[in-house]
């Protein structure tokens, strides 16, 4: 079995050597992807156990809500929210959406009850873990963290 892109050997070695370089990672599962803050617009880097590295932006809908109805408790649909949630995002996602792409990152848009998201995702080889390395610290670069 290749455990390229699976919660095997090659991810436990190269998890180990990200939580000791980039003391930042944290989790939100024990043995599950790591996730790291970029900076004050609210990406967010993340790292699955199945090869993938992320770039995402998000917001939840109540955040949504709130902001749309400035205190008031107003019955929202969830399509309306979740399209000013994507208005809301759409100045950040705009700022890095052409060095993301150029870098290889493919874009996808994610919504649930809960979350509207922007997301750039990147395979990742973890049986190279100095290219993990790399990738990790070239998003670090770009969201100035």
């Amino acid at each position: 079995m290749d455990d390229t892109n699976t919660a095997g050997p090659a991810w436990a070695g190269v998890r180990a050597q990200l939580r000791r370089s980039h003391p930042a990672f944290y989790e939100l599962e024990a043995e599950g992807a790591l996730l790291m803050d970029l900076g004050g617009d609210g990406w967010l880097l993340e790292i699955t156990p199945d090869g993938c590295l992320l770039c995402q932006m998000g917001m939840a809908l109540d955040d949504v809500k709130t902001l749309m109805s400035e205190g008031t408790p107003e019955d929202l649909g969830t399509d309306e929210v979740a399209r000013q949630a994507k208005w809301y995002l759409q100045a950040s996602v705009t700022k890095y959406r052409p060095v993301l792409r150029e870098a290889g990152f493919e874009e996808a848009s994610e919504m649930t009850e809960e979350y509207v998201a922007t997301t750039f995702r990147k395979a990742v080889d973890f049986r190279k873990p100095e290219e993990v390395e790399q990738a990790v610290q070239w998003c670090r670069q770009r969201f100035g963290v």
